[in-house]
């Protein structure tokens, strides 16, 4: 994949779903992305249109050659995290927007590539949800993030390093602070520093490191016996984003200090 692409426009097609429901006042703060994990883009929208039990849907599906589907309208929300947490949230289908990328995923394996015209899409589309609803980068995350017992998707082949040049999302980029913080690590501190990133604190270590590995340190499952190990590679990404984070928040929090200090000057 090229090294940047600029944002392109999206013409929709309406798809409309009849599996939605009310935001109840709640406000976006999560994109999910997911593979529809179906052979076709035909079976993908008949699925997540269907009235059948159970039922499902998402905002948006992409196609492999780049058609962009609009199911449910973004203030409603779609049916498509199930049950999900997320950096001490609940209930992510009330507070995010949810993409349904076609691709057949562990029906394969390998699970089959993202075609280019498929991911330029999905960048758009993406650049464009993130700038409407103020998305943080930390909060870009897969169905396999939110939902690590149960789902794979979108997948360790996912191009989530070439969607964080573009802007979406974040990667880890460890610097030798980050390896040597890491280093001695146990099983148990691993475990509490994914919890504070912002995985379920009621998953155990292998399902939970299985998941920040498919997200962030994809290359271990070219070797399956090392998926869910803590090696010193995946500990330096976990330290890395830690960092990122950590620094992210006290910016957050700083500006919101200082926008409470001008409110109460202006009173």
């Amino acid at each position: 994949m090229a090294k940047t692409r600029k944002s392109r426009a999206l013409n929709f097609i309406d798809y409309p779903s009849p599996n939605f429901d009310e935001r109840n006042g709640e406000a976006v703060e999560f994109l999910v992305l997911h593979y529809t994990g179906i052979e076709t883009l035909e079976g993908s929208l008949e699925r997540l249109t269907s009235k059948n039990a159970p039922r499902v849907s998402a905002h948006y599906v992409e196609a492999e050659d780049g058609r962009a589907f609009r199911l449910v309208s973004e203030d409603k929300r779609a049916w498509h995290a199930g049950v999900s947490f997320w950096n001490g949230k609940t209930d992510l289908n009330s507070k995010s927007v949810g993409i349904e990328i076609q691709n057949a995923g562990d029906l394969h394996s390998p699970p089959p590539p993202f075609p280019q015209a498929q991911m330029d899409s999905v960048l758009a589309l993406c650049q464009q949800i993130v700038r409407r609803h103020n998305i943080r980068a930390f909060n870009v995350v897969a169905h396999s993030d939110i939902a690590p017992d149960r789902k794979q998707d979108p997948g360790e082949v996912f191009p989530w390093a070439w969607l964080a040049q573009q802007g979406i999302g974040v990667w880890p980029k460890p610097l030798k602070q980050d390896y040597d913080a890491s280093a001695n690590w146990k099983d148990d501190d691993v475990l509490k520093r994914l919890r504070q990133y912002g995985y379920n604190p009621n998953l155990g270590l292998k399902v939970t490191l299985t998941a920040f590995q498919r997200h962030f340190h994809q290359e271990v499952f070219a070797t399956p016996e090392k998926v869910g190990i803590a090696d010193a590679q995946s500990k330096a990404r976990l330290a890395a984003l830690l960092r990122s984070k950590t620094k992210a928040d006290k910016a957050i929090a700083t500006r919101k200090k200082n926008a409470e200090k001008r409110m109460r000057r202006r009173k």
